[in-house]
């Protein structure tokens, strides 16, 4: 039976980091929000919706996604953040399904930054969360992405803490090395 693994954790925990070393030893991994965006820029409809629903200034005049105006809208409003959530979490778990069936490893990645918010909790098997230090976090996201503080700060705010008594939990703050923990919880899968 095919076991289907989370990694999940806050912005700036090192998710991608963790998920980069899984792909590299062989592992095939969903990344969601990548593939949120790519069915978010294939589906018309979910664009429409996303201007109807969630914010109108989101969608350009040649009828694409205006990323960073959805991004200022919904992580300064809650409910815009749900209603966002609503249109594209059951896009994003329908497709997975469906790339979750085509994979022929006995175990499988799912790299979710909301696991709980947008229902992949119910499809795994078993959940690894990245953590840092939040000031580890911020400074590597105003470093990536050129963010201001109080924008990563209301990003944090927006993603619940999901850490559970039964996650695995790889710490990523630069000082513990990821990889004999990743390959200590890879051996745990075997």
């Amino acid at each position: 039976m095919k076991r289907i693994v989370a990694i999940t954790g806050g912005i700036g925990a090192g998710k991608s980091v963790v998920c980069r070393i899984v792909r590299a030893l062989g592992y095939p991994v969903y990344d969601c929000d990548t593939e949120a965006r790519l069915l978010m820029d294939a589906d018309a409809g979910m664009r429409l919706r996303i201007a109807d629903e969630v914010c109108a200034s989101a969608l350009r005049a040649d009828g694409s996604i205006d990323r960073p105006t959805l991004a200022a809208a919904v992580f300064a409003d809650s409910k815009a953040l749900e209603r966002l959530n609503a249109i594209v979490h059951g896009a994003v778990r329908n497709h997975f399904a469906e790339w979750a069936l085509r994979m022929h490893a006995p175990v499988i990645f799912v790299e979710t930054a909301i696991l709980y918010e947008s229902g992949f909790d119910s499809l795994v098997n078993e959940i690894w969360e990245v953590t840092a230090p939040s000031r580890v976090r911020i400074d590597r996201v105003m470093k990536r992405n050129g963010l201001s503080r109080e924008a990563i700060e209301r990003r944090m705010a927006a993603q619940s803490a999901c850490s559970r008594p039964s996650h695995r939990i790889i710490v990523n703050d630069g000082k513990k090395a990821l990889i004999p923990q990743i390959m200590q919880l890879l051996d745990n899968e075997r």
